[in-house]
């Protein structure tokens, strides 16, 4: 390494680095509880507006913005499409050069510009206009030319930015992300979007497993499920236990009826009790009453039963109480389901 790389390289200032990351948290807070109170204060009436507009789309929200409020725009666009609203976003580059044609008169257009003033959006807004697209601004200027052509404008508007230089989009694109999440919420809940409805438009996350999962898609059935008449020596119960390997075994009368479950636990507790028990029959040293689930639940309540009463094995019954699967632990974290 030469002399002036060795002469240019940052110095490491840990003093000024976390007075820095904490003037950035104190000046984002302080601009999100600004929002908060203007929002109370003067702009309830605008935020109505805009999520009636959303909820009365009778196409898609199609999302725009340049630089840092193109990405925050991004992100709106998923949290709206993810919960019930049809939603997309348009770089605004493009649209002026071909993908305004993505945009029809049943849309709405939600553009976003700090300054209000962006070229790119400002080229576009007013075709948009005319093609009777319904347009919410989000801006920091509500003087600004975006905010005068909108049908609805949210003012983001922050005393200053996290950056030292008042420079770079921190605090400004924090409260815009916050006022989109909080459109988000008020029209998802608007909707009457449940958490079914979540998870079919994520069927591949760990979320979406949990809400869709069903015991029956997990559970052990048929010969993969232990178990043993009431009348079943001991011996022959363990037996059973170790070849089906989920460290239990159901135990039903003879209308198949689930009345039990003896577990390796069970069977350490016993030993400490008494040394002899060839001659015990299963019936007698079992746990009544077992803990059950039906296969049509979800999968994720089974999962809250088992931690709640602190057990690693469910038994699975229909409505007459009769047996008709088991769930291990181990099953339902080879589904993902924990």
């Amino acid at each position: 390494m030469n002399s002036d790389a060795i002469k240019n390289k940052p110095s490491v200032d840990s003093d000024r680095m976390l007075k820095l990351a904490d003037e950035t948290l104190a000046i984002e807070s302080h601009a999100l509880e600004s929002l908060r109170k203007r929002f109370i204060e003067e702009d309830a009436e605008h935020f109505i507006q805009s999520v009636t507009l959303l909820l009365n789309c009778k196409g898609r929200v199609v999302v725009s913005g340049m630089g840092k409020s193109g990405h925050i725009g991004r992100k709106i666009a998923a949290t709206l499409a993810s919960t019930g609203t049809p939603a997309m976003f348009v770089h605004p580059g493009e649209a002026a050069h071909g993908d305004l044609g993505m945009i029809t008169h049943d849309d709405v257009f939600i553009a976003l510009s700090y300054s209000g003033e962006a070229n790119e959006l400002m080229s576009i807004a007013p075709i948009i206009k005319r093609m009777g697209t319904k347009l919410i601004a989000m801006t920091g200027r509500p003087d600004s030319s975006l905010a005068q052509l909108a049908d609805v404008h949210l003012n983001v508007h922050v005393e200053k930015e996290a950056c030292p230089l008042n420079l770079a989009p921190t605090a400004s694109t924090t409260t815009t992300l916050a006022l989109g999440d909080a459109l988000a919420v008020a029209v998802l809940d608007a909707r009457g979007f449940r958490e079914d409805d979540f998870a079919r438009s994520h069927p591949g996350g760990a979320l979406g497993r949990k809400l869709l999962t069903l015991v029956s898609d997990v559970m052990r059935a048929g010969d993969d499920v232990p178990v043993v008449k009431a009348d079943t020596l001991l011996y022959d119960a363990l037996f059973e236990i170790t070849k089906k390997g989920i460290a239990m075994t159901a135990v039903v009368d003879e209308a198949g009826h689930a009345i039990g479950v003896f577990t390796d636990g069970d069977l350490r507790r016993l030993i400490e009790k008494q040394q002899h028990f060839s001659n015990l029959v299963i019936r007698d040293v079992m746990s009544k009453n077992p803990r059950t689930i039906s296969s049509d639940k979800l999968a994720a309540e089974a999962v809250s039963i088992m931690e709640k009463f602190r057990i690693n094995q469910l038994l699975v019954t229909d409505n007459d109480g009769k047996l008709t699967g088991a769930l291990h632990i181990h099953d339902l974290t080879e589904a993902k389901v924990i």
